[in-house]
């Protein structure tokens, strides 16, 4: 049965979707952002003369892209508004959140409980994700690497599109393949969507590329986008709805903050008594606030001690149960 195991962690919310113990996707969601669906008031600060489209200030201070301005609309005008996508980070810079201008009374972001629920599926919580597949799905994100027999997937998120690199040692036509299963799976596990671009090697013949066509089609067939065909060069264009960043621009945008949250994650689950050792990266350690630190010391019941170690990488933090 597909269900969405829910986790509650310290800064943010994890969710997989599994059917009979795999894990078909993934969502983060991050403490206090932003989603589609949020309807506030804002205050419009630009907008070229009769243009439909301008820039809002929200009441965070927060700047926001707006569209459907009213023609009578002035910069300094006051107006309610809905977001329809939240803020991205993405290679290096910010694209800014959009919204559109609203009658609706003023509402807050979706829960990620009401996001995962329009799903249609099941909604269950657990203190831990049974076998944790957590940290694998993280590793991958930040690494974009994604091995599959006769090949591998690089990920990597750009200012255009999502890129998908697909690369291996079978023949063209065998390893576009063999790479479908792949490709699928990461975009359920890093929770991929608006445009996005697979470079499958080139494949010279018309009905080996239809082939490909048919069967990446036939694996995404549950997940709503349009795609076009594969061109001579064995590139796939893949379109889907976007209200927020993916899991891997999540990940990927916040090295220091995904890694300090893992942390807390991984002190969570310390059972053996005594006080609690945290030891990580000084930039990991940083970016823990206090509001997080007394969070753990409440759930765990514990005296917390931390230990800066720049030999560590990133996410290579960890907790242990000191005896004294």
């Amino acid at each position: 049965m597909l269900e969405w195991l829910i986790e509650n962690g310290i800064g943010e919310t994890r969710a997989v979707l599994v059917n009979a113990g795999e894990v078909l996707a993934a969502q983060l969601f991050l403490e206090g952002e932003r989603r589609a669906g949020e309807v506030t008031d804002a205050v419009l600060i630009s907008r070229q003369s009769g243009a439909r489209r301008g820039t809002v200030r929200l009441p965070s201070g927060e700047e926001a892209l707006i569209d459907g301005l009213a023609p009578s609309a002035s910069e300094g005008a006051a107006l309610r508004v809905v977001v329809t996508r939240s803020a991205i980070q993405e290679g290096g810079r910010t694209k800014r959140a959009q919204a559109r201008p609203t009658d609706r009374p003023l509402a807050p972001a979706p829960s990620p409980e009401d996001i995962l629920r329009a799903d249609g599926f099941n909604l269950r919580h657990l203190a831990q994700f049974p076998e944790d597949p957590w940290p694998e799905i993280v590793s991958e994100a930040l690494e974009g690497h994604v091995a599959f027999q006769g090949g591998a997937l690089l990920v990597s998120p750009t200012p255009a599109m999502t890129l998908i690199d697909v690369d291996g040692t079978l023949p063209p036509a065998a390893l576009a393949r063999a790479a479908i299963p792949a490709i699928a799976g990461a975009i359920g596990r890093f929770a991929l969507n608006g445009s996005i671009g697979i470079d499958f090697p080139t494949i010279e013949r018309k009905d080996e590329r239809r082939a490909v066509d048919t069967a990446l089609a036939e694996a995404l067939d549950h997940w709503p986008h349009q795609a076009t065909a594969m061109n001579g060069f064995g590139f796939v264009q893949l379109v889907a709805r976007c209200e927020g960043p993916s899991l891997l621009h999540r990940v990927r945008g916040d090295r220091v903050g995904s890694a300090a949250r893992l942390l807390l994650r991984r002190a969570e689950q310390v059972r053996e008594p005594g006080v609690l050792l945290l030891r990580a990266h000084p930039a990991v350690i940083k970016v823990v606030t206090p509001q997080w630190e007394a969070e753990l010391a409440r759930r765990t019941g514990r005296t917390l001690r931390w230990e800066p170690d720049a030999g560590l990488a990133l996410c290579a933090g960890f907790a242990q149960a000191l005896s004294a």
